[in-house]
Protein backbone atom coordinates (compact mmCIF):
# COMPACT_ATOMS: atom_id res chain seq x y z
CA UNK A 1 0.00 0.00 0.00
CA UNK A 2 1.38 3.31 -0.80
CA UNK A 3 2.36 5.88 1.96
CA UNK A 4 -0.55 8.39 1.26
CA UNK A 5 -2.81 6.09 1.41
CA UNK A 6 -1.38 4.40 4.65
CA UNK A 7 -1.70 7.82 6.04
CA UNK A 8 -4.76 8.51 5.13
CA UNK A 9 -6.55 5.32 6.45
CA UNK A 10 -4.43 6.14 9.94
CA UNK A 11 -5.83 9.64 9.73
CA UNK A 12 -9.46 7.88 9.29
CA UNK A 13 -9.04 5.04 12.41
CA UNK A 14 -7.47 7.94 14.64
CA UNK A 15 -10.34 10.31 14.38
CA UNK A 16 -13.24 7.52 14.28
CA UNK A 17 -11.33 6.99 17.78
CA UNK A 18 -11.05 10.29 18.83
CA UNK A 19 -15.15 10.69 18.18
CA UNK A 20 -15.85 7.83 19.38
CA UNK A 21 -17.32 6.08 16.63
CA UNK A 22 -17.88 2.57 16.37
CA UNK A 23 -16.19 0.94 13.15
CA UNK A 24 -19.54 -1.45 12.44
CA UNK A 25 -21.44 2.12 12.54
CA UNK A 26 -19.45 4.08 10.46
CA UNK A 27 -19.03 1.41 7.91
CA UNK A 28 -23.26 1.07 7.62
CA UNK A 29 -23.52 4.78 7.37
CA UNK A 30 -21.12 4.56 4.22
CA UNK A 31 -22.62 1.44 2.80
CA UNK A 32 -19.68 -0.66 2.91
CA UNK A 33 -19.49 -4.03 4.93
CA UNK A 34 -17.44 -3.80 8.05
CA UNK A 35 -14.76 -6.17 5.91
CA UNK A 36 -14.60 -3.80 3.80
CA UNK A 37 -14.41 -0.84 6.31
CA UNK A 38 -11.43 -2.50 8.11
CA UNK A 39 -9.78 -3.13 4.69
CA UNK A 40 -9.68 0.50 4.08
CA UNK A 41 -9.01 1.57 7.74
CA UNK A 42 -5.92 -1.20 8.03
CA UNK A 43 -4.56 0.35 4.59
CA UNK A 44 -4.65 -3.16 3.53
CA UNK A 45 -7.25 -2.21 0.53
CA UNK A 46 -7.04 1.15 -1.50
CA UNK A 47 -9.59 3.83 -0.47
CA UNK A 48 -12.54 4.96 -3.58
CA UNK A 49 -12.19 8.84 -2.91
CA UNK A 50 -16.36 8.47 -2.41
CA UNK A 51 -15.60 6.62 0.73
CA UNK A 52 -12.92 9.17 1.89
CA UNK A 53 -15.72 11.56 1.19
CA UNK A 54 -18.66 10.03 2.67
CA UNK A 55 -16.59 8.98 5.82
CA UNK A 56 -15.50 12.85 5.67
CA UNK A 57 -18.80 13.50 6.03
CA UNK A 58 -20.06 11.45 8.54
CA UNK A 59 -16.83 12.54 10.92
CA UNK A 60 -18.11 16.10 10.43
CA UNK A 61 -14.62 16.93 8.87
CA UNK A 62 -13.70 18.24 5.19
CA UNK A 63 -12.33 15.50 3.19
CA UNK A 64 -9.01 17.76 3.12
CA UNK A 65 -8.26 16.86 7.01
CA UNK A 66 -8.47 13.27 5.98
CA UNK A 67 -6.29 13.48 2.77
CA UNK A 68 -3.73 15.81 4.09
CA UNK A 69 -3.98 15.59 8.32
CA UNK A 70 -5.10 19.77 7.50
CA UNK A 71 -8.09 21.76 7.41
CA UNK A 72 -8.65 24.40 4.77
CA UNK A 73 -8.14 27.77 5.80
CA UNK A 74 -10.00 30.19 3.27
CA UNK A 75 -13.47 31.18 2.66
CA UNK A 76 -13.52 34.18 0.15
CA UNK A 77 -11.02 32.54 -2.66
CA UNK A 78 -8.48 30.12 -2.80
CA UNK A 79 -5.21 30.17 -5.82
CA UNK A 80 -3.78 26.63 -6.37
CA UNK A 81 -0.52 27.54 -8.69
CA UNK A 82 0.25 24.86 -11.18
CA UNK A 83 1.96 21.85 -9.65
CA UNK A 84 0.75 22.65 -5.96
CA UNK A 85 -3.03 20.90 -5.73
CA UNK A 86 -2.93 18.32 -2.79
CA UNK A 87 -1.66 14.72 -5.04
CA UNK A 88 -2.74 11.89 -3.81
CA UNK A 89 -1.55 8.82 -5.88
CA UNK A 90 -4.35 5.70 -5.02
CA UNK A 91 -2.51 3.36 -6.64
CA UNK A 92 0.17 2.85 -9.20
CA UNK A 93 -0.77 4.43 -12.78
CA UNK A 94 -3.49 7.14 -10.69
CA UNK A 95 -3.67 9.72 -9.50
CA UNK A 96 -5.21 12.86 -8.41
CA UNK A 97 -4.65 16.34 -7.54
CA UNK A 98 -7.44 18.57 -5.45
CA UNK A 99 -7.39 21.76 -6.87
CA UNK A 100 -9.94 23.36 -3.95
CA UNK A 101 -8.44 22.05 -1.17
CA UNK A 102 -7.90 24.78 0.49
CA UNK A 103 -10.97 26.41 0.25
CA UNK A 104 -13.60 26.05 3.57
CA UNK A 105 -16.89 24.46 3.12
CA UNK A 106 -16.57 24.09 -0.62
CA UNK A 107 -19.86 22.00 -1.92
CA UNK A 108 -17.87 20.47 -4.89
CA UNK A 109 -14.26 19.39 -5.47
CA UNK A 110 -12.64 19.88 -8.79
CA UNK A 111 -9.70 17.36 -9.46
CA UNK A 112 -7.01 16.83 -11.59
CA UNK A 113 -6.17 12.98 -12.69
CA UNK A 114 -4.02 11.32 -14.41
CA UNK A 115 -3.82 7.93 -15.78
CA UNK A 116 -1.26 5.49 -17.02
CA UNK A 117 -2.85 3.10 -19.67
CA UNK A 118 -3.56 -0.72 -17.91
CA UNK A 119 -3.94 -3.91 -19.67
CA UNK A 120 -7.31 -4.74 -17.49
CA UNK A 121 -10.50 -2.32 -17.22
CA UNK A 122 -11.29 0.15 -15.06
CA UNK A 123 -11.97 -0.75 -11.49
CA UNK A 124 -15.65 0.51 -11.13
CA UNK A 125 -16.88 2.74 -8.13
CA UNK A 126 -20.14 4.36 -6.73
CA UNK A 127 -20.40 7.67 -4.88
CA UNK A 128 -23.27 10.23 -3.84
CA UNK A 129 -23.80 13.43 -6.24
CA UNK A 130 -22.91 14.12 -9.15
CA UNK A 131 -20.00 13.78 -11.43
CA UNK A 132 -18.38 15.97 -14.55
CA UNK A 133 -15.40 15.10 -16.27
CA UNK A 134 -13.74 16.91 -18.89
CA UNK A 135 -10.55 15.32 -21.00
CA UNK A 136 -7.62 17.62 -21.17
CA UNK A 137 -4.76 15.08 -22.49
CA UNK A 138 -5.36 11.60 -24.46
CA UNK A 139 -7.92 9.39 -24.64
CA UNK A 140 -10.49 8.02 -21.60
CA UNK A 141 -12.40 5.11 -21.83
CA UNK A 142 -15.22 5.85 -19.39
CA UNK A 143 -17.34 2.53 -18.22
CA UNK A 144 -21.01 4.22 -16.79
CA UNK A 145 -22.71 1.06 -15.67
CA UNK A 146 -22.77 -1.15 -18.73
CA UNK A 147 -21.97 1.18 -21.41
CA UNK A 148 -18.35 2.31 -22.55
CA UNK A 149 -17.60 5.61 -23.77
CA UNK A 150 -13.68 6.76 -25.65
CA UNK A 151 -13.96 10.34 -24.93
CA UNK A 152 -10.71 12.66 -26.68
CA UNK A 153 -9.29 15.56 -25.44
CA UNK A 154 -12.11 18.55 -25.87
CA UNK A 155 -14.73 15.85 -24.87
CA UNK A 156 -16.83 15.72 -21.50
CA UNK A 157 -19.45 13.75 -19.77
CA UNK A 158 -21.85 14.28 -16.62
CA UNK A 159 -23.31 11.56 -14.83
CA UNK A 160 -24.93 10.06 -11.75
CA UNK A 161 -22.21 8.73 -10.00
CA UNK A 162 -24.55 6.00 -8.06
CA UNK A 163 -23.90 4.47 -11.23
CA UNK A 164 -20.92 1.95 -10.88
CA UNK A 165 -18.06 3.98 -12.96
CA UNK A 166 -14.42 4.15 -13.84
CA UNK A 167 -12.05 5.69 -16.16
CA UNK A 168 -9.33 3.97 -18.15
CA UNK A 169 -6.38 5.26 -20.11
CA UNK A 170 -6.24 4.42 -23.56
CA UNK A 171 -3.22 4.08 -25.43
CA UNK A 172 -1.16 6.78 -23.81
CA UNK A 173 -1.02 8.67 -20.67
CA UNK A 174 -4.46 10.55 -19.86
CA UNK A 175 -5.24 13.79 -17.86
CA UNK A 176 -8.32 14.97 -17.34
CA UNK A 177 -10.38 17.24 -14.86
CA UNK A 178 -13.39 15.87 -12.59
CA UNK A 179 -15.63 17.99 -10.52
CA UNK A 180 -17.40 15.92 -7.82
CA UNK A 181 -20.46 17.38 -6.30
CA UNK A 182 -21.37 15.13 -3.27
Amino acid sequence: MNEQIKQISERIRELRDILEVDAATLAKKVNVSLEEYMNYESGATDIPIGVIYAVAAELNVDPTVLLTGDAPRMNDYTIVRQGNGVSVERYSGYKFSSLAFNYIGRTFDPMVVDLEPMEKGPELVVHGGQEFNYVLEGTVQLVIGSREFLLHAGDSAFFNPMTPHGQRAVGGPVRFLTIINE
